[in-house]
């Protein structure tokens, strides 16, 4: 099995997306970067923060898009609400199937 950072990355981003473990995952690494049991442990210079800088890197980048990707889902329901009210219409943009029917 190889490992690579870009592995480490994309697995802690598709936790992060999960929405039953993202709370678990954010308070997880709150914890271990104020906890003085690190992998590389703070009183080493140096070393001992680049374990925290880069999972704090993580978790800012990962929050921040999820946290933009939201506020872009959010504009554009909004948008496509205003557009539907501004023609008259009140369809929400949902189709609607009908069968239909001869008339003799």
């Amino acid at each position: 099995m190889k490992f690579s950072i870009q592995s480490l990355y994309t697995w802690y981003g598709n936790l992060l997306r999960n929405p039953k473990y993202r709370w678990w995952v954010i308070l997880g690494t709150l914890v271990y970067l104020v906890s003085p049991i690190d992998i590389a442990p703070d009183f080493i210079p140096v070393v001992g923060q680049i374990d925290d800088v880069f999972l704090l890197t993580l978790l800012v980048s990962e929050v921040s898009g999820l946290v933009i990707e939201g506020w872009k889902a959010r504009k554009g329901d909004v948008g496509t609400e205003v557009a539907n009210s501004t023609e008259g219409s009140t369809s929400t943009g949902s189709t609607i199937d009908v069968d239909a029917v001869s008339v003799k």
